[in-house]
């Protein structure tokens, strides 16, 4: 067996690296002040940050919510350790690579913004003409946050803690931050073509996606999914409360990317909810016709695949049309979702099938319905260029990805061991339980004398 890393070695090493660019070669220069700050426009970004910011832990609980009880605390965990590990990345790097002074529309340069060096308090005419540029780079912290965060779900259950964090600090800085630089900066190359992301359908859940499917591909099955042993989930109320957090912050995820309290923001955020709202009862209905039981689980699921789809397109459509991308997404991811059901795929909670081809789904929808440069508007640039990304970012986020997963894994063994994995992350990597060991040892704790199966299985440890 591999002899894992210890992860302050490679803390250091990322130390290391950020303490010789400096001695890099080339003066950057610094885009030039915008307007006035506006006050109003200062406190919506404010709150809309502080909205985004909620979204993480409202993953965890959905995430948690769906994995067996021996793995609440773990899969929790991995959603929430991102708000600190890269929040420093951020810092130190990755705001820079993102939004920095652009090396041929392909990634900023890393000196623009080193350690936030010129991020402070003036305007920025490229990325914030109305707010202070500090406030801009913690608004985009919260989506390169989230964006690993959405990851673990495709290797729930089965993944080493510390191999998790080395692989979140390489995907940030060499798969999400380049893609920030190509759809959102004044310079990127796709942004340039005319592709429309509003709010991160390519940068954030096609990436996770695709980065989800590899993951999944590389880690392999999980023996409870080998051996096709029904894993009921540990904790519905928490999917439905981590819906909620989810569905709460994706308006400031949305609205938030107007960068203004304006009118584009008010429409974004009315096409958030009803896009949300459509594919929920899109995704419970398209089950119920097909003879399954609408489900708590399913109605969320639902309610999440519609907020990735109109996420691309919320400041580009009407409010109508968010009710047909959330429906569309809805059936498409349903369908996805199921036919990996039949197939020997371990994507653990359809992290693939729900923001990946959510994510593609409202991409493709933006590139249709964008007012005055859309499809519907007999404008066909803009769609085919949407083709083109599409293909691009998908090839870019997969093969990085996997190639992430495999540097890792050199590194430090990605999986944990067949008795770590019997075991339950939350013991093996963490020493802890998402229920008080003496619960467990009591008679029951549902009062007839009889533990659930989830209680027996962590009893049985």
């Amino acid at each position: 067996m591999k002899r894992a890393t210890p992860f302050p070695f490679i803390l250091l090493v990322v130390l290391a690296v950020v303490a010789l660019l400096p001695f890099a070669k080339g003066t950057p220069t610094q885009t030039p002040p915008g307007e006035a700050i506006n006050a109003g426009d200062v406190a919506w970004m404010l709150t809309a940050s502080a909205l985004v910011l909620l979204m993480t832990p409202g993953l965890s609980f959905f995430y948690g919510g769906m994995v067996s009880l021996k793995n609440v605390v773990s899969t929790m965990l991995q959603s929430i350790v991102a708000l600190g590990l890269i929040s420093l990345v951020w810092i130190a790097l990755g705001f820079s690579m993102a939004f920095g002074d652009s090396i041929g529309g392909v990634v900023g340069n890393p000196l623009t913004y080193l350690m936030f060096d010129g991020v402070g308090e003036t305007t920025n005419k490229a990325l914030c003409a109305t707010v202070p540029l500090a406030i801009f780079a913690m608004f985009q912290l919260k989506f390169a946050i989230i964006t690993p965060a959405l990851i673990t779900g495709s290797f729930a259950e089965r993944v080493r803690f510390s191999a998790y964090l080395l692989f979140i600090v390489l995907f940030s800085l060499l798969i999400y931050s380049p893609l920030a630089h190509w759809t959102w900066h004044p310079d990127g190359f796709l942004r340039k073509w005319g592709v429309l992301d509003f709010a991160g359908g390519t940068v954030v859940h096609m990436s996770a996606g695709w980065a989800a499917l590899a993951g999944a591909l590389i880690l392999g099955r999980r023996k409870s999914h080998e051996s096709n042993e029904t894993m009921s989930p540990a904790n519905v109320p928490f999917v439905i409360l981590g819906t909620g957090m989810l569905w709460f912050g994706w308006f400031g995820f949305n609205a938030g990317s107007a960068v203004a309290a304006n009118g584009t923001a008010a429409l974004a955020f009315a096409t958030t909810n009803t896009a949300s709202a459509s594919a929920m009862l899109g995704w419970m209905f398209f089950d119920w016709m097909r003879g399954r039981k609408p489900s708590a689980l399913g109605a969320c699921i639902g309610a999440v695949v519609g907020l990735v789809a109109i996420t691309p397109a919320a400041g580009f459509v009407t409010i109508r049309e968010s009710i047909v991308i959330g429906l569309v997404a809805s059936v498409v991811s349903n369908l996805a979702a199921h036919w990996k059901s039949k197939s020997t795929l371990d994507d653990t909670l359809d992290v693939f099938p729900c923001h990946g081809v959510g994510g593609m789904v409202g991409m493709l929808a933006t590139g249709i319905f964008a007012k005055d440069v859309g499809l519907t508007s007999g404008k066909t640039e803009t769609f085919i260029a949407h083709l083109y990304a599409l293909v691009i970012v998908s090839v870019f986020s997969f093969v990085g990805a996997f190639i992430l997963f495999k540097l890792t894994d050199l590194i430090i063994p990605l999986r944990v061991t067949e008795e770590q994995e019997l075991a339950g992350l939350d013991q093996s990597q963490h020493g802890e339980y998402a229920i008080a060991a003496e619960l467990l040892l009591a008679p029951s704790t549902n009062g007839n004398g009889v533990h659930s199966p989830g209680e027996k299985e962590l009893v049985a440890h």
